[in-house]
């Protein structure tokens, strides 16, 4: 069986961290970006089974990565599970193609359950 990929990209580095660790923990293979501007690059020479992407990343609004993502033939079957702290948000995540929306601060257990349906 294949080992599926996730690329986080968020500019918390507390975030980072406490995904990776507990989506390594379920098997799942993970990639760290902090730089939004370097998201485009790393999903096309990885392409994940699922990109985890904060909406307020430094150098790039993370709705502008999704719109182009999803707007690319190569990468527009990735699903894109957007995050960020404003709840008020979700709807202009949808709307630019995100699959799914999560609030921040989010317990484990909610974005573990999100990953597992988006990559199933």
């Amino acid at each position: 069986m294949k080992v599926k990929r996730i690329l986080i990209a968020d500019d918390d580095e507390g975030i980072l961290d406490a995904t990776k660790t507990m989506c390594e923990a379920l098997g799942y293979e993970v990639t760290m970006i902090i730089d939004g501007n370097k998201v485009f690059q790393a999903v096309e020479q990885q392409q994940p089974d699922l990109l985890l992407l904060d909406i307020w990343m430094s150098g790039i609004d993370g709705r502008e990565v999704c719109r182009q993502l999803k707007d690319h033939a190569a990468t527009n079957k990735i699903p894109i599970l957007m995050v960020s702290a404003s709840r008020q948000i979700k709807e202009s995540a949808l709307a630019c193609g995100a699959n799914d929306f999560l609030a921040k601060p989010f317990e484990m257990n909610a974005i573990l359950e999100k990953i597992e349906t988006l990559t199933a």
